[in-house]
């Protein structure tokens, strides 16, 4: 990782455990009369962050180790939540914390993740997805943001005594994609994704990806997906070859 988001990184680490706890500056969020239909995050398989994820950081004086992998993982504790004197700024992750969003602060578990949290007195549950760092608090096991604090009556309160489970994401359906050309002429590589589209219908995504070669043009790769296996992928196929289109079966990824 480089040194500069080596830097960012603890320094968002550092900012996370010197101001989220300094109540007197913060205040509750408004309460949104629709805040009961907000909708928590489906679990998916998601890459891990570029910031976020040091193999261990330091905040406080203590040494965090953070996992490779979050499944399987539970954990029971004191949850706490953070409100809106940290809504509209960067979460360790980079991305925007939310309070009305179902997010959620843990020490070591990989970024993204996503968990089912448990009140163990009353069976409330939510799934949040975790793309911050924290609480720094000896005896607090995770962050939750306005909207799951809600979900789990513990806004007023503060705290409560909850069960942490990592859900795993679903497997997606196999997909593949299709190759139908390399050129080195950006403009013809165009005009080709322009045709698929057009006879595709939009059914399935077109794409021109660039492949920077040393010493070498850059190759424009036309590509279609991703497409379904089975009886999607054979229609597209057939179709390519009814137009005298030669495609390449590529495997799962881009």
């Amino acid at each position: 990782m480089p040194w500069l988001v080596v830097v960012l990184v603890l320094a968002m680490l550092s900012g996370c455990a010197t101001s989220r706890y300094q109540h007197k500056h913060d205040f509750t969020p408004p309460n949104k009369a629709e805040l009961a239909a907000l909708q928590e995050p489906i679990p998916s398989a998601e890459p891990k962050s570029v910031l976020g994820n040091p193999a261990s950081y330091v905040v406080l004086g203590q040494r965090y180790e953070v996992m490779q992998e979050a499944y399987p993982f539970t954990q029971e504790g004191i949850a706490s939540w953070y409100g809106m004197k940290f809504h509209g700024h960067q979460t360790s992750n980079g991305e925007i914390y939310d309070v009305y969003a179902f997010t959620a602060a843990h020490k070591t578990l990989p970024l993204p993740s996503y968990v089912r949290v448990t009140r163990l007195d009353t069976g409330a549950s939510v799934v949040v997805r975790v793309n911050d760092r924290g609480p720094f608090h000896a005896d607090r096991i995770i962050d939750l943001s306005y909207a799951a604090a809600v979900r789990l009556n513990m806004h007023e309160q503060g705290t409560a005594l909850v069960r942490v489970e990592v859900l795993k994401p679903p497997k997606p359906h196999s997909e593949r994609w299709l190759q139908v050309a390399a050129l080195g002429d950006q403009n013809a590589a165009q005009r080709l994704q322009q045709r698929l589209q057009q006879l595709l219908q939009q059914r399935w995504p077109v794409i021109v990806s660039q492949h920077q070669r040393v010493s070498q043009p850059t190759l424009h790769r036309v590509r279609i997906g991703p497409v379904k296996e089975g009886e999607e992928l054979a229609q597209l196929q057939q179709l390519l070859r009814k137009e005298n289109i030669d495609a390449i079966l590529l495997a799962g990824h881009q």
